[in-house]
């Protein structure tokens, strides 16, 4: 059997993940970088191959390395337009803006909300639905495995070792990683056997991040230190470790329905706000503990926000109030937990004081 081209194997990603159709649009976010680079390519051939409506680009210019993003832009702008791919250039100082908090997730969050403006404004002009709309990154196996191992080293929650998603929903856009199955070298080969391909000044096919080779980072110390070593032990690592977390994702899928089912019957909310806080019913505790640790997991999620990293201690001091009358206590910090006839509270602890003083 002959070896699938580049382009077939990421077709079949994408055709079975429900990534493209003839009446859908990608958003591709292009940093510059290899791996984006790649991605711009085989977009494009998407298009022209009719299995994508059309395609714009997105670059995010964060203003962390001076001259080098803007050199960065540049060659993004060059390589939009050797491909006939509109392109959309945000520049946002995120180093400002983040201000002392996560600068990784600001840069993130301020991305996502790039790509919603991108979409509104693709579908405003070219007449697309938003639920047309897909936002493509360049997420590769590589990515994955990196997840993979630094959350080995950190420690996770339910469904941590799944690493990463094929696609999910970030407020209300679909966002896909149509290159999951793919590693990066692969890509790098990709883009220099391509006719054409764009260069930069220095005469580069693609831009290098110098903090990518900075150990000092937790992902480039996993990059450069964990994975190569795995690598050696099993030179398939990439493709048995994409296999393992599908694995996982799978398992992971069927549970989270069980979860969801369980949150309907067992969970109400304290307020009209996710934040105002939650009552989980006493019936809980019937259940396995597996799955209400992950109850309890998504619940204070939904009260902390998506990035919040939930403490497995917490977890268990919610699980451990379940039909404990007169049961409390402060978990994360700020959120109380107590326990009475109406089941368990999970509420800020500002609320739950001002309750019982009033009481």
């Amino acid at each position: 059997m002959a070896k699938k081209s580049m382009y077939e194997r990421v077709l079949a990603t994408v055709r079975g993940r429900d990534m493209v159709g003839a009446d859908a649009f990608a958003v591709a976010m292009v940093s510059g970088g290899s791996d984006s680079c790649a991605l711009a390519y085989l977009v494009a051939d998407m298009v022209a191959a009719g299995e994508l409506g059309a395609a714009v680009m997105l670059h995010v210019n964060h203003k962390l390395r001076g001259d080098a993003s803007d050199s960065d832009a540049e060659f993004v702008a060059a390589l939009a337009q050797s491909l006939g791919i509109p392109l959309f250039v945000c520049e946002i100082d995120v180093a400002t803006l983040a201000a002392g908090d996560n600068m990784e997730a600001v840069a993130r969050a301020e991305r996502y909300k790039a790509a919603r403006q991108a979409v509104e404004s693709t579908c405003s002009h070219l007449g697309f639905s938003e639920n047309a709309a897909r936002v493509f990154t360049a997420h590769t196996a590589d990515d994955r495995v990196e997840n993979f191992y630094m959350r080995s080293i950190v420690g996770t929650g339910p469904g941590g070792f799944r690493a990463m998603d094929y696609c999910v929903n970030i407020d209300g856009i679909r966002v896909c990683h149509p290159l999951l199955e793919l590693g990066r070298d692969e890509l790098r080969e990709f883009i220099g056997a391509r006719s054409g391909a764009v260069r930069d000044a220095s005469g580069a096919l693609w831009r290098e991040d110098a903090t990518n080779a900075d150990t000092d980072y937790f992902r480039a110390f996993v990059r450069h230190e964990i994975v190569p070593r795995a690598k050696q032990r099993n030179p398939r690592l990439l493709e048995t470790l994409t296999r393992t977390m599908n694995l996982i994702a799978d398992e992971d899928d069927m549970l989270a329905a069980q979860v969801r089912e369980l949150l309907l019957s067992q969970v109400r909310p304290l307020g009209q706000l996710p934040s105002e806080g939650f009552v989980v019913s006493a019936g809980l505790a019937n259940e396995p503990r597996p799955l209400a640790r992950r109850v309890i997991d998504r619940v204070l999620l939904l009260m902390l926000g998506r990035d919040a990293r939930i403490e497995a201690a917490s977890i268990e001091a919610c699980l451990d109030g379940l039909g404990n009358s007169g049961y409390v206590a402060n978990i994360q910090g700020n959120i109380a937990v107590s326990y009475n006839k109406q089941g368990l509270r999970i509420e800020p602890m500002e609320a739950f004081r001002a309750r019982r003083k009033k009481n």
